[in-house]
């Protein structure tokens, strides 16, 4: 099994069209833990939190059954803390034809050939490790010394020994890393696997510092995009479509992205069941279904304060959406 394929892109791509005429999620994140092994200075989770409430897994069949995405996201925290996580994986891959696609969101620290090897047979379609840099000072980032070490003797060998072309380096484009927005194609390439960026927000921490803001910030960040597309014109390993990367730079430019879709397009699950519509905000309030999130928050939400990888896929027009992915599929196939 190398990359996606022609099968399994239809599928999801004729699943993604029903749920967006039906108003249902494209994508969905299972934060399944608040726990977590690093604890980064861009995030605001951290540390070894007492959760006494988790959802079981069939909770997530019921989810998946009630809402049909075409992706799921598997996160946290660290969602290899969760001892049952091979069965929650189980637990998301109840439809026929592959679907949903599952991507499990990982900080890479747990990872190893034997839980990599359980997950894969469980259905993990993707994993999707932090890189924020291409040296030790991601270590300082995730402020989890040797962290950089594992994941560079981990993931060759992975490469190696499965094969598979489903690892994927996701780097959250801040500030500090900004002059290495490169040298992490050239990491990810050395490793044997692709790359994909994120924007940073200060919704999550309030914490400006990291954000791109001043002008010779800005024009770095635009010469670096400029980069990654001419890289991606090269067949070079970049996930983001072009059009990404550059509402990207517009995100950081103007500081915001209007018309968010959160609750429409994508939702998040709690560790406890109950969904919000994203998870940038502490204090949203809680649902527990769709239909009351739609009422209660997506028809009045303004806020466009964000650009993370979940709004980055899904939130747009129909007609880009359908080209995106069409363009991203077709690159991933045998």
């Amino acid at each position: 099994m190398k990359g996606m394929s022609l099968a399994q892109s239809v599928r999801i791509a004729q699943r993604g069209l029903r749920n967006y005429i039906a108003n249902k999620p494209l994508v969905i994140s299972f934060e399944v833990t608040y726990s977590c092994t690093c604890n980064c200075l861009h995030c605001n989770r951290g540390g070894k939190i007492e959760e006494n409430d988790l959802l079981e897994p069939a909770g997530y069949t019921a989810l998946v059954l009630s809402l049909r995405p075409s992706v799921v996201q598997v996160s946290g925290g660290e969602p290899l803390l969760r001892t049952d996580l091979v069965d929650i994986v189980k637990a998301t891959k109840k439809y026929p034809n592959g679907l949903p696609y599952v991507i499990l969101v990982t900080n890479g620290s747990l990872l190893n050939k034997e839980n990599y090897a359980q997950l894969k047979e469980a259905g993990v379609d993707r994993f999707s490790v932090s890189l924020d840099f291409p040296n030790e000072k991601h270590d300082e980032f995730r402020r989890h010394p040797g962290l950089y070490a594992h994941l560079e003797e981990t993931i060759p060998r992975l490469v190696a020994e499965f094969g598979y072309n489903d690892i994927v380096l996701n780097s959250a484009i801040t500030r500090r890393n900004l002059l290495y927005l490169v040298d992490l194609v050239n990491k990810a390439e050395e490793w044997g696997v692709s790359v994909s960026y994120s924007a940073y927000g200060v919704l999550r921490t309030g914490d400006k510092s990291f954000f791109i803001y001043s002008k010779e910030d800005l024009e770095m960040l635009q010469q670096k995009i400029h980069e990654l597309i001419q890289m991606k014109k090269e067949k070079r390993r970049i996930l983001n479509s072009t059009y990404t990367l550059m509402r990207t730079y517009e995100f950081f430019r103007d500081g915001y992205i209007l018309n968010c879709n959160a609750g429409r397009r994508s939702l998040v699950v709690r560790p406890n069941g109950y969904l919000i519509p994203c998870s940038m905000r502490s204090h949203h309030r809680v649902y527990s279904t769709q239909a009351e999130m739609l009422e209660g928050f997506s028809k009045r939400n303004k806020c466009g304060e964000c650009y993370v990888a979940i709004r980055a896929y899904s939130d747009k027009s129909f007609g880009r959406l359908v080209k995106d992915n069409l363009s991203f599929f077709f690159s991933n196939l045998l």
